[in-house]
């Protein structure tokens, strides 16, 4: 199958072709002629599938020739793509920007100039790429105007939809028409987040190419057992002892971010990090400095689990696994995209067991458990989970430690 038979018109095949899309993706078979069809579509498909050119393509289509459209008070969009991460944000509209430069598109999101933006956004927008924050402070002084919306797009909807997200999003899709087409798309949905989609669209068709939670194939998963106090030490083992091209390493938190940053230059390692507290031309800097190969490692907390899409990591490592065990599927999904091989790595202390079994729960997947010597690292034994009397079991798939850490 080609992309022009899914209906898009000559021009968008070929460029498809020009950009080597060599044949679309199953998300994309059956996602593209839904929404040319003008259906309302929540997309669920592993991460590096192809998800951001299912729903861009057949926009850019819906929107070609359109003029950019002028209201009395504000500029009148006529799609609205959100992100939950300024680097998702980013590089959604590097996607759009490749794939058709002619449709007028802005990017507005915190960490950069509002003013700026603010002057963009008045030569004229037909498309908005937005997070939710900065999207808000540009409605509260009309410079956008949500009126004459015809397609609102939802990406990493699981995120955009958590408890939160949720009043911001409620305020900007009330601002939306009633007959505005909407689109979620995201890699996990869980049934209470895709039952408060559904309360704000028309009939959804809903596309699953894979089962809720899954990992690509392509990513081969292995778990080493380690001493707390061996982390880092393993850690630089297996930087410096295999042979790994383009490293990911995810920390939980951005003091440790910092910390791990500072410990693997020290021992002359090229690392860039990125975490909410560095400013967005330092995060941009980073992600572009790893993709370039001036950093072979890059440091992260899960900002840059969602919306880092660079060609050819080689391994993720979960330095700390994430508290929900989503996350950890978005997380592994930066390796072995695009139907290329990947490796993901997660280092488990013995408090982590339960945190591991609850991701082998989401994702179906046994992970592997690779004990090497020297490291304190013990196999846990098979466990059943016990439910006290009178308790009914946690319904939430967050880990066990995150649940007690949030009471």
């Amino acid at each position: 199958m080609n992309f022009a038979e899914l209906g898009l018109n000559q021009w968008l095949a070929k460029r498809c072709e020009s950009l080597e899309y060599k044949e679309p993706t199953p998300i994309q078979q059956k996602a593209i002629p839904a929404i040319l069809s003008g259906e309302d579509m929540i997309g669920c498909a592993a991460t590096g599938t192809g998800k951001t050119a299912a729903f861009l393509l057949p926009l850019l289509q819906k929107l070609q020739n359109k003029p950019v459209v002028k209201s009395s008070r504000a500029q009148a969009i006529q799609a609205l793509i959100l992100a939950p991460t300024r680097e998702l944000a980013t590089q959604i509209s590097d996607n759009l920007n490749r794939i058709d430069k002619k449709t007028r598109a802005v990017t507005v999101m915190g960490g950069a100039n509002i003013g700026r933006q603010r002057m963009e956004l008045r030569r004229g927008a037909t498309v908005v790429v937005a997070t939710p924050g900065r999207l808000m402070d540009h409605l509260e002084n009309n410079a956008i105007d949500l009126s004459q919306l015809e397609v609102l797009v939802l990406d990493e909807a699981d995120r955009m939809l958590d408890m939160g997200f949720w009043p911001t999003i409620r305020t900007i899709i009330s601002l939306t028409p009633n007959t505005r087409q909407t689109l979620l798309f995201s890699a996990t949905m869980l049934p209470a987040i895709e039952e408060l989609a559904r309360s704000n669209m028309k009939q959804p068709k809903i596309i699953e190419v894979n089962k809720r939670g899954n990992a690509a194939l392509t990513i081969k998963q292995t778990a080493y057992p380690v001493a707390l106090e061996s982390k880092t030490t393993l850690l630089f083992h297996l930087l410096e002892r295999e042979r790994f091209e383009r490293v990911l390493v995810f920390t939980r938190t951005r003091r440790g971010a910092e910390r791990l940053s500072h410990l693997l230059s020290a021992r002359k390692h090229q690392v860039g990090r990125i975490h909410a507290d560095r400013t967005q031309p330092q995060r941009e800097a980073a992600l572009r400095g790893f993709k370039n190969g001036n950093y072979r490692v890059l440091v992260a907390t899960d900002i840059a689990a969602r919306g880092i899409d660079v060609d050819l990591i080689s391994h993720v490592i979960n330095f700390d696994l994430p508290d929900a065990p989503e996350d950890y599927v978005h997380r592994i999904g930066r390796t072995g995209r695009a139907g290329n091989e990947g490796q993901a790595i997660s280092l488990i202390t013995p408090v982590d067991e339960l945190s591991m079994r609850a991701i082998e729960k989401l994702t179906g997947q046994k992970v592997e458990r690779v004990l090497l010597p020297d490291f304190g690292g013990k196999v846990a034994p098979p466990v059943k989970p016990v439910v006290p009397f009178g308790r009914k079991s946690f319904g939430s798939s967050r880990s066990f430690r995150s649940r007690r850490a949030s009471r």
